[in-house]
């Protein structure tokens, strides 16, 4: 037999046997990154009180200020009304000092006529329900108005408990991420549209709790709802790289179907620092996922040895030294 026609033969058999060999020895690009690419058990569990612990005192915040917003209004058309009611009472008591010592029963009995008494009888009943209901009004408002305010003070003392609950979480937050964390840092340019579709949220404007329900479409398990929603409006937005979202085993929200990874490079997670348009588009996209973060319900986003937590911002971060470890190969999304 010719050698070209062996040596096509060998490379036939051979080139497959290359491909198994690769997957058997680890060295093909990895499905995934690497379990303990958060951190520590004790550090992603902290990670993740601190941001559900900011985001729900943020949304009890937010609904305090809307329901303020509205009181003041009502109290500002109560007082408006109480000027009104305020000048017609008024105007009952000056009538009452001008008419002085006379009474109903005289201007009964100061009448001429059969017919001039029973007008004058109808006039002073009119006249008794009007100032009565005036009175009764003006007590009435006088009421609503204290209840508005009391109730806006209210408001404004819930705000400043969240506030306090929302300044307690940074510290805690901050405190956890001492340890892979140097300080603040600049975060990343790019993914300036906050167009993502907002996912559902309770009436009250907290997020509804959610299992591990629905198909994931990167894996063979599952995810929450609102991670896929998340996923689906990344991808929307022309985020379409290779994505990975359960894991099974491990700490932090991957295992719970809350969290996804999104490769920087076009084909998957591979081994090395992303550099060129492979961190551009990691860096825009790590924005984008920041810039709707209370869209989605992002707990934090971690890329490039950065960390955006919600009660902290963009902060340094320090993995065990791989690209997975460091986030530096992947976008690394964590949700509520």
């Amino acid at each position: 037999m010719p050698r070209n026609r062996l040596a096509q033969r060998g490379r036939r058999v051979l080139l497959p046997l290359l491909a198994v060999l690769l997957v058997l020895t680890g060295t093909a690009v990895p499905a995934y990154a690497e379990p303990n690419e958060g951190g520590s058990k004790k550090l992603q569990d902290a990670l993740e009180s601190t941001a559900k612990g900011h985001i729900e005192a943020k949304a009890k915040l937010d609904t305090s200020k809307r329901r303020q917003t509205a009181l003041a209004g009502e109290l500002k058309a109560v007082e408006g009304r109480l000027v009104g009611l305020t000048e017609q009472v008024g105007e009952v008591a000056a009538q009452s000092y001008r008419v002085g010592r006379i009474t109903p029963t005289a201007m009964l009995l100061n009448t001429a006529t059969p017919q001039a008494f029973l007008q004058r009888a109808a006039d002073l009943d009119l006249m008794a329900q009007r100032d009565s209901k005036r009175l009764r009004d003006l007590a009435e408002a006088q009421q609503q108005a204290q209840q508005a305010k009391l109730a806006v003070d209210a408001e404004v003392r819930e705000q400043q408990k969240q506030l306090a609950v929302m300044a307690k979480k940074k510290k805690e937050a901050e405190a956890a991420l001492a340890e892979v964390s140097s300080g603040g840092s600049g975060g990343f340019s790019g993914g300036s549209s906050a167009s993502a579709k907002p996912a559902p949220r309770n009436s009250d404007g907290s997020w509804p709790s959610e299992s591990c329900s629905v198909k994931d479409p990167t894996t063979s398990g599952c995810i929450t709802p609102r991670t896929l929603n998340a996923l689906k409006q990344t991808q929307a937005a022309g985020y379409k790289r290779h994505v990975s979202c359960k894991r099974e085993g491990g700490s932090g929200e991957h295992p719970k179907g809350r969290a996804c990874d999104f490769s920087a490079a076009t084909n998957g997670f591979e081994d090395r620092n992303a550099t060129g348009g492979d961190k551009a588009y990691g860096d825009s996209l790590a924005a984008w996922h920041v810039r709707n973060a209370d869209r989605l319900g992002v707990l934090y986003v971690i890329w490039y040895r950065q960390i955006w937590h919600p009660g902290t911002g963009w902060r340094s971060y320090s993995g065990s030294g791989s690209p997975a470890a460091s986030h530096t190969n992947h976008v690394h999304l964590s949700m509520y």
